[in-house]
């Protein structure tokens, strides 16, 4: 009887396999995936409006110690919000139509270049064949139209901020309730409230730090471009400030166009300049210094930071490279912090081990 009350528990659900378990786990997570790739055209708008929503809470709480109306306090953070947005957007654009600005200036110079550029191949015993398709490959024209789609793709950013403004609009006004229904939610469900306010706390500190160390950036790419005298420093100098929020590779990404305009316009020389300094300034600061802060900041290992915008671009579009660190933060208040049987698993994403005698999972904070 025993033998068989032993075999009953050992089949029994609750001692389901672990690997058994893996595989149930990954394919929830396949279904999931799935799921939000197919409508990531919604996801995106819906979280870049939590986002701005919650960046901009600050000046909600600023203006609620002022006794204003609950109704005008929310007017005057929906006009932060769109404003952030505008500004945003107006500034990718300024910049990608700069890039559109110059790149037919320069046909002659590009035709020469790839020339330039075969001759040099010849030279080093590359096979004329080879060498030929290369230049026929790159068609000055082709590019000219290759910069004239992203221009295309940016401007048409513009036709979905009417359902982002439309998500901000909803979320000013109900910001209030949602507070108070966390405060009503916090003594029955504590561990999830919580998460969901470190997952505020955490975004807003990112976005800050992002920000301060992109206007940092911008300024410093701006005077060193202007200085080497390569056309649309200013254009340049916004572009950095925009890609400094995506994670580890955005540097790469903004020195793509002042490069090659360098290129262009006093060849390979001033290109290399550019390159040099940008990849001192720019990777020794965004890439080494700010990825350090924002782990200290949001608790998240520069590794998980950089695996973070590969995965959710891919899942979600390039637009998710701009939200990989909150949509990060997103998860792990939902699947580690919101459960207390998975608070060993912090550590493993913050990158630090948990100090002696201190527990693993956070300090409880209030609903933000």
């Amino acid at each position: 009887m025993n033998a068989d009350h032993e075999a009953g528990r050992r089949t029994s659900p609750r001692s389901r396999p672990f690997a058994l378990t893996l595989l149930y786990g990954a394919a929830a997570l396949t279904i999931t995936l799935a799921g939000m790739r197919s409508v990531a055209d919604i996801i995106t708008p819906v979280f870049l409006a939590l986002v701005i929503t919650v960046t901009v809470h600050p000046v909600r709480r600023a203006l609620e110690r002022t006794r204003l109306p609950a109704w005008l306090v929310s007017v005057v953070m929906l006009v932060c919000a769109y404003l952030l947005i505008l500004v945003l957007t107006l500034a990718l654009t300024l910049s990608v139509a700069q890039l559109a600005t110059l790149i037919p200036q320069y046909t002659s110079e590009l035709t020469q270049r790839v020339t330039d550029l075969g001759g040099a191949l010849q030279t080093l015993g590359v096979d004329q064949e080879q060498i030929d398709r290369m230049v026929n490959a790159i068609d000055p024209g082709q590019l000219v139209s290759l910069v004239g789609s992203l221009l295309s793709g940016t401007l048409g950013v513009l036709s979905d901020l009417l359902f982002l403004f439309t998500v901000l609009l909803f979320m000013a006004f109900d910001t209030n309730g949602l507070r108070r229904g966390l405060a009503v939610l916090a003594d029955r469900f504590p561990d999830p409230v919580t998460a969901l306010a470190h997952f505020t706390q955490g975004t807003r500190s990112y976005m800050g730090v992002s920000a301060v160390f992109g206007l940092i950036v911008a300024v410093i790419d701006g005077v060193v471009l202007y200085l080497l005298d390569v056309p649309g420093a200013f254009a340049w100098a916004v572009l950095a400030f925009v890609t400094n929020f995506i994670p580890n590779i955005g540097f790469v990404i903004g020195l793509i166009p002042p490069a090659l305009i360098a290129l262009l316009e006093d060849g390979p020389g001033l290109m290399l300049t550019v390159i040099a300094l940008y990849s001192v300034i720019n990777f020794v600061i965004q890439s080494i210094i700010q990825p350090r802060v924002v782990g200290d900041t949001v608790g998240l290992s520069p590794t998980l930071t950089f695996l973070s915008l590969v995965f959710w671009t891919w899942v979600l579009g390039p637009l998710a490279a701009l939200l990989a660190v909150p949509l990060s933060l997103l998860m792990r208040a939902l699947l580690v912090e919101a459960d207390p049987g998975a608070s060993w698993a912090l550590p493993l994403i913050s990158g630090k081990p948990a100090p002696a005698g201190e527990p693993m999972r956070p300090e409880p904070a209030p609903p933000d």
